[in-house]
């Protein structure tokens, strides 16, 4: 008598056979967090976070060189517009930029983004009119980051588990970095170079490091294939609208966004208005915050890989508001630059340093689904973009209520206005906390 065969085996033992369509696929292999392949990812990332981040951070040097020498028709508050433009594109296209990572698109976002971003670049050196300023560094740029930046956050952050904050921390490291990079190369080339060259030469850079980081990224990139499953995706995810945990995420990042922005577009003001400092004094304080920014970044996340991510944001985000009301009594040089060099730039340095990286740690567990995450961040994110492109002009009019001009700003009010949305924002996370630990049992965020 033959020997039963394996299938024969199988139905005497009560077992079912798989699905035919599900016999020749796996998903794919995720967390890469051991070995080389974590080790290119974080770097990919960070090329990319240099690029799209640090061409922002430079946008004062252009803000400057614009309403000086440049575009001296065009008021501040109107060239100010481009670099916000730029920054909210970059966040509210996690919107239709998140799903893409979902459904297994994320080399197709990665190639047309960095396409969109130089392209934005050499279309700026040609550039002379404020329209074609604005569309080519405020739309064209601005798209090409947003297809990039949420993407490449999910990425790292479905990838890493156990060190998912420190991979995160040094990745979005390259913010500060390319801030520096990028604001030294205008201000040092512009007058040898001119504008036209000294924009191309920041985009051949910027040429460079996206295909370094594609060829990182991409190397045995199964992590940024489609997980499996036959979901369709969309823009929206209708679960994440009903849920308390993603609100209440969405409504902190808000928050913070909206306070730590708005110091950005006002320090070098300060600087040279009531400390009397030069312009390239308060050009340089800048450039130490941004320094400070990547030991703050990795710093930070370093605690929140043995402490936890959610105690960490939820500490940041309060001493970050506290900052903004210290800041009061930064009457003396010594003094400001001790607050920068502790708050910083847009990512601010030292203590508010991690509120870039942290979220995208905490928010594998706002989720609950890891098919949908890049959807779900995109969405989130997309929201709370809007705070930097509000946040800035409502400081401005409460510094401008009975003012005159800019040197008579009232500092006062945008001091005030940053502590107090940002001290509100990590209240706010403190009832985040709270339902993560009911509704998605999440004891360990403790």
């Amino acid at each position: 008598m033959a020997a039963p065969t394996p299938d024969e085996q199988a139905k005497e033992l009560g077992e079912s056979q798989p699905p035919e369509e599900n016999q020749h696929t796996s998903p794919p292999t995720l967390v890469v967090e051991d070995g080389i392949r974590g080790l290119f990812q974080v770097i990919g990332v960070f090329c990319i976070i240099f690029n799209i981040w640090g061409a922002n951070f430079a946008f004062g040097s252009f803000q400057s060189f614009y309403t000086l020498t440049y575009l001296p028709s065009s008021s501040a508050s109107a060239i100010s517009w481009i670099g916000t433009v730029q920054a909210w594109l970059l966040i509210v296209g996690g919107l239709f930029s998140g799903p893409l990572l979902d459904l297994g698109y994320y080399p197709t976002a990665l190639l047309v983004g960095s396409i969109l971003s130089v392209l934005g670049f050499m279309m700026l050196s040609l550039s002379r009119e404020y329209y074609s300023i604005f569309l080519s560094q405020g739309i064209c740029m601005g798209a090409g980051f947003g297809l990039l930046y949420i993407p490449s956050i999910a990425l790292v952050s479905r990838s890493f588990a156990r060190k998912r904050a420190l991979a995160l921390g040094i990745a979005t490291s390259g913010a500060p970095a390319g801030g520096i990079i990028y604001t030294i190369m205008f201000n040092q080339l512009i007058s040898n170079l001119g504008f036209g060259w000294t924009v191309r030469v920041m985009g051949f850079l910027m040429l460079a490091l996206f295909i370094i980081a594609a060829g990182l990224l991409l190397w045995h990139g199964d992590n940024t294939k489609r997980i499996q499953g036959n979901r369709p995706r969309r823009l929206i995810d209708f679960r994440a609208i009903k849920d308390l945990p993603f609100w209440s995420f969405t409504a902190a990042n808000f928050f913070l966004y909206l306070g730590y922005i708005t110091p950005y577009y006002y320090i070098p003001t300060y600087a040279q208005t009531k400390l009397g400092t030069s312009r390239s004094l308060a050009s340089y304080i800048l450039i130490i915050a941004q320094g400070a920014s990547i030991i703050g970044r990795v710093g930070t996340t370093v605690f929140a890989h043995y402490y936890g991510s959610m105690i960490s944001w939820v500490v940041c985000g309060m001493i970050s508001g506290i900052l903004c009301l210290c800041w009061i009594s930064a009457d003396s040089l010594a003094r400001f630059i001790a607050f920068a060099a502790f708050y910083g730039k847009e990512t601010p340095s030292g203590i508010s340093g991690a509120l870039i990286p942290l979220p995208p740690s905490v928010f594998p567990h706002v989720c609950p689904d890891p098919q949908t995450i890049g959807t779900w961040l995109g969405m989130a994110q997309s929201f709370s973009s809007f705070a930097s492109l509000i946040g800035p002009p409502i400081a401005g009019a409460l510094a401008s209520i009975g003012s005159e001009g800019s040197s008579d700003l009232n500092f006062l009010s945008i001091q005030l206005f940053s502590g107090i949305v940002m001290a509100f924002g990590a209240c706010e996370l403190l009832l985040l906390w709270y339902l993560l630990y009911r509704l998605r049992d999440k004891k360990g965020l403790f």
